[in-house]
Parts: structure tokens; C-alpha cells; sequence
């Protein structure tokens, strides 16, 4: 009975703001035309698309927002104009009861709240579509915010992503752009981000692991997790004091070198991806503070850890290569990687490719570096690609939203900040160290084990291949697709082997010259 009441406010909603004209209806079953048909009653459309799509999703509430904030982070899904409007969302919902917090904790904690805190605040700091925040004092003193996910927020999102899925289904059955979208694929991708965003301990790791990263560094801050008092449903992290990162008039006061503070901000978005290969991924003014301390050598303050990103090693490496093309303009190369790592179908012609990138591209470079905003320009390189089947993995996604952040909060900051002169030195150094003999020597000490069963396999394989050679005669229409899949196989495993080889020359040389 819920979810049919749900059914039928989204069916409201569809017609209220015409999202029916979004659709080929002509396309849809009988009964779904039947379903959409009310919507005429409502008149004709007087605002976008874009703006139609956003006022509807605010009003079927916060999983619609947050699940439209997703979808303007992916320009291989959504078109720039519905994707601008999206970005607008906001997850601003009003405070649960101070009460039902203080019982949801207690039953988490097993105890009463008097017992477990010197003091707590009824009145919430902050409040969002999953959890509340509210302050405390510790037992001992210690100053803490205490986290609680919402009261039945998990049954309510449970439905909607029932709804999204059905919705889903039915755009991969009836549109044509349904096997392109991946919606169901989209669909299952939030759900893990939002389900995740229930599990408050996993938010508690996250924030560990970044605290560790950072914890000889004076650029980021992360507070501390009081572990005895937190687990999956309550998470009791340090109270931390500091300026908004856009309030400038509160960072000028404070005689914070701006220039510098920018300048941070692009060197933890580059040692987050490449250095320590896990970022936080949701890094929107609200969730950034500069820390009140040495304003000559600003440091950062990092909160919400609940959204994280990590890269494989082939990802970091493409996409360290790709920025450098960017930077560089060397469109050729931009286009190969788009296609060599699958970003695009690889079928795709990387002639027209290259003109449609150096299209993209090259008006945007007649501006002055410091006017140029990089990961803007990211943004319009991914909708450029779209034609061409771009597809993204999630957690590139989460990379560029996260790099629109920095940026944009890095040019707020100080808007002459030089990105790009700041990045390029960045990513030559780090792809030249990829190949250095230290790193060759950490691959083979990493994987030898591999490496060496492969070594191990090779006579075998040698043996079995001549075995099928000497039946060609016999057998030449049958065993010449074999012969040339095996050729293929001969030579990857000859650069294995020659691999093999010069990582011992080098392990060898780098040890006598150690001793």
C-alpha cells in the first residue's frame, strides 16, 4: 500500500512538472501511456527541462535529491543543460526530534546518555537526509560531535530504490538511448554510495585511514574517531573549530595566506589520487574548514568521510597520462588513451576523435591559463566524448566531481591560483617515477611470486605450441586462427620474460651499489 502511494505521488509529480515530455511515449506500453496520460490535465511546460527535472526531484524528497546529485556528476550519462541544474540540488531537510536522537544513540551504545557524555546538546548542528549531528562533552572532558543515521531511513530508502529500479528497467526496455545509459547499472551504483552512507563504522574507517594518511602532514586535519563510543548506527568523532573555507571574510581576519592555503588544496587532491590511491570524494565547501593555526602555513580540515574513492593502477596511470595531454594540448595522444583505455568504444575512429577533443579544446585554451578552470575543462571533454559511447567507472566520476570541488574552492581562495603550472610538474614527476628502478625493483619484489609461476609455465607452453605447429600441414584451415592467437600469446610472454630479466639486471645493480 506504501509504495503504491509512493507510485502515485511520483506519477503526480511526473505530470505536475510535465516530465512526461521528456519521454517518447509512443514507445512505452499501453499501460504506462495510461499512467502518463493525467499529465496533459497539468497544461503545457513553462520552465526547461533542467529546472523541471530539479523542482521535481526536491519535492519527492532527499533520496530523489541525493540520487539527482548524483547524476550531475556523470556527463556520459546526462546533457550538460539538465546536468548545470542538477548540480543545484541541495540536501538540506529539517531536524528530527532531539529526543528520538538521544534514544537512537542510547540503544546503539547500550547506555543512557548521561552516563556516556558530560553534556549534550538538544539543539542538532547540522542535518541532512541521512544523519543528525549533535555536539557533547565527554566523561573526561574531551569536546565531540556525535552522529545517529535517521530513524527508519533505511526502510524509506529501501522503497525508493525499489521505485528507481522499476523506472530503471523501464528506460533500458523502452528508450533508445536504454542500452547506452546503463540505467539499471546507474541505479545499482548509487545504491551501494547511499546504502554505504547508512553504515556510520565505514564512515568511521574511512575518516581513520585519511587521518593516518595525513598524519605527518600539516595540510590536512581529520578528527580523531573515539572508537568505545562509535559502530554502525552512532559515530563520536573529535569536535573540530575552524572558518569555513569560502568565508573570506573571516580567512582575511585572520591574516591567512590565501595564496598558499589554494596551493594546498591542489597538492591534497594530487597526494590523495596518486601517492596514497584513496581520496575523500566529497569535498564541497561544507564539508572543508581551515584550521585557526599558523595562518603562514594554513592547513585544511576535512569532515563527512563517507564518500571515498580509490583507483586501480592502470587507472591512476591513464589518467595521470591524460591530464598531461590535456595540459600539454596534444590532442593525438588525449584521443588514443580514450579509446586504448575503453573510456570510449574502442572501435571508435581516433581521427575524428582527435578533431572532436581539439574542437572542444582549443577555443576554451585562447583564454589565459588562470581563467581556464581544469576540471570544467575535464567536464566538456567527457560531454565532447559522449557521441562516441563514454562510459566512466564510478569511481572516476567521484574523481572529477572531486577535482571541480578543489579547483573551485582553490580559485575562491585566490583566483589567480595557477592549476595548471602547479599540476604539470606534479604529473611529469609522478610518471617518471614509474618507471625508476626503485619502482621496478617494488613491482618485482610485489608480484614475484606471479612473475615467477608464469616463468614456471613458459616451457610448457612452448611444448604444447610446437605440438599444434606440426599438425598445420595437416590441418592448415582448422589451425590458422590458432597459430595466430598463439603468436599473439608467444610474444606477450617474451616481454614477460625479457621484463623478468631486466627487473634482475637492475634489482642486481641497485644492491651492489647499496653494499
Amino acid at each position: 500500500m506504501i509504495r503504491l502511494r509512493r507510485m502515485i505521488k511520483i506519477i503526480r509529480v511526473v505530470g505536475k512538472y510535465r516530465l512526461d515530455l521528456l519521454l517518447d511515449k509512443h514507445k512505452l506500453p499501453l499501460g504506462a501511456r495510461l499512467l502518463l496520460a493525467p499529465a496533459i490535465l497539468f497544461g503545457p511546460a513553462h520552465e526547461d527541462r533542467g529546472e523541471r527535472l530539479r523542482k521535481s526531484l526536491e519535492e519527492l524528497g532527499p533520496i530523489f535529491v541525493k540520487f539527482g546529485q548524483l547524476l550531475s556528476t556523470r556527463p556520459d550519462l546526462v546533457p550538460d543543460d539538465i546536468s548545470s541544474e542538477l548540480s543545484a540540488l541541495q540536501d538540506n531537510v529539517p531536524p528530527f526530534s532531539s529526543a528520538v536522537f538521544k534514544q537512537n544513540v542510547e540503544t546503539a551504545l547500550a547506555g543512557k546518555t548521561d552516563d556516556l557524555f558530560q553534556s549534550f546538546e538538544s539543539e542538532p548542528l547540522a542535518s541532512a537526509s541521512v544523519a543528525q549531528v549533535h555536539a557533547a562533552v565527554l566523561a573526561d572532558g574531551q569536546e565531540v560531535v556525535v552522529k545517529a543515521v535517521r530513524p527508519n531511513i533505511e526502510k524509506t530508502i529501501r522503497k525508493d530504490l525499489a521505485l528507481l529500479y522499476t523506472l530503471a528497467r523501464l528506460i533500458l526496455k523502452y528508450s533508445e538511448d536504454g542500452q547506452r545509459l546503463h540505467p539499471v547499472e546507474v541505479v545499482k551504483d548509487y545504491e551501494s554510495v547511499i546504502i554505504e552512507e547508512l553504515n556510520l563504522q565505514s564512515e568511521g574507517a574511512n575518516a581513520s585511514l585519511l587521518r593516518h594518511n595525513f598524519a605527518d602532514s600539516s595540510m590536512l586535519h581529520v578528527p580523531e574517531i573515539h572508537w568505545p563510543y562509535s559502530n554502525k548506527d552512532v559515530l563520536v568523532m573529535e569536535r573540530i573549530y575552524g572558518i569555513p573555507v569560502t568565508d573570506m571574510e573571516q580567512l582575511e581576519a585572520a591574516s591567512v595566506d590565501l595564496k598558499l592555503l589554494a596551493e594546498r588544496g591542489v597538492e591534497i587532491f594530487f597526494t590523495q589520487v596518486f601517492e596514497h590511491n584513496f581520496f575523500h570524494a566529497d569535498m564541497h565547501p561544507g564539508n572543508i574548514f581551515v584550521s585557526k593555526k599558523n595562518p603562514d602555513t594554513p592547513g585544511y580540515i576535512a569532515i563527512d568521510c563517507a564518500i571515498t574513492g580509490s583507483l586501480s593502477n592502470d587507472e591512476r596511470y591513464i589518467l595521470a597520462r591524460m591530464l598531461q595531454a590535456v595540459i600539454k594540448q596534444n590532442y593525438k595522444s588525449l584521443a588514443q588513451l580514450f579509446i586504448s583505455s575503453e573510456w570510449v568504444n574502442p572501435s571508435s575512429n581516433v581521427i575524428e576523435l582527435e578533431n572532436t577533443l581539439r574542437a572542444c579544446c582549443e577555443p576554451i585554451f585562447e583564454k589565459p591559463l588562470s581563467e581556464i578552470e581544469f576540471g570544467k575543462l575535464l567536464l566538456y571533454l567527457f560531454q565532447s566524448t559522449r557521441p562516441f559511447g563514454l562510459s566512466l567507472q564510478p569511481s572516476l566520476v567521484l574523481l572529477q566531481k572531486t577535482l571541480i570541488h578543489i579547483e573551485g574552492m582553490g580559485r575562491q581562495i585566490y583566483p589567480e591560483l595557477d592549476f595548471w603550472g602547479l599540476a604539470e610538474p606534479y604529473l611529469d614527476n609522478w610518471l617518471s617515477e614509474q618507471f625508476s628502478p626503485l619502482k621496478i625493483k617494488d613491482f618485482i619484489l610485489e608480484n614475484k611470486d606471479e612473475l615467477m609461476l608464469k616463468a614456471s609455465e613458459m616451457p610448457g607452453f612452448i611444448y604444447e605450441a610446437l605440438d599444434e605447429i606440426r599438425g598445420y600441414s595437416k590441418n592448415k584451415r582448422i589451425y590458422e586462427e590458432k597459430i595466430h592467437i598463439m603468436q599473439m600469446q608467444l610474444q606477450k610472454e617474451k616481454y614477460i620474460i625479457r621484463f623478468i630479466g631486466v627487473g634482475i639486471i637492475v634489482l642486481c645493480g641497485i644492491f651492489l651499489m647499496l653494499t
